[in-house]
């Protein structure tokens, strides 16, 4: 009777080990790493438009500052406007993107 509750322990602690283990390579994002022209064009607009996201976008962070900077697109420089259309284009160029 006693040992029905340690095998029971001892599955779980098996069971639970599997969910323990470290990410796959890319970040464990479900998909592949952005290729480096991908990685390149979105460093470039991250630097172009430094000074937009922080006039427009301050309060927000990650996809809501994005959202935020696509929604005022008519309010960016046209450095940042650039860098947005050469990311986009790389977006589509990149078959794993």
């Amino acid at each position: 009777m006693k040992l029905t509750p340690m095998i029971i322990l001892a599955a779980l602690s098996v069971g639970t080990a599997a969910f323990a283990q470290t990410p796959p390579p890319g970040g464990g994002g479900g998909g592949p790493a952005p290729s480096p022209e991908m990685q390149a064009a979105r460093k470039a607009m991250m630097d172009a438009c430094a000074a937009d996201r922080q006039t427009l976008c301050a309060d927000k962070q990650g996809r809501e500052a994005m959202m935020c900077m696509r929604d005022n697109a008519d309010k960016l420089s046209a450095p940042c406007k650039d860098a947005m259309a050469k990311m986009r284009a790389a977006r589509q160029a990149s078959p794993t993107q």
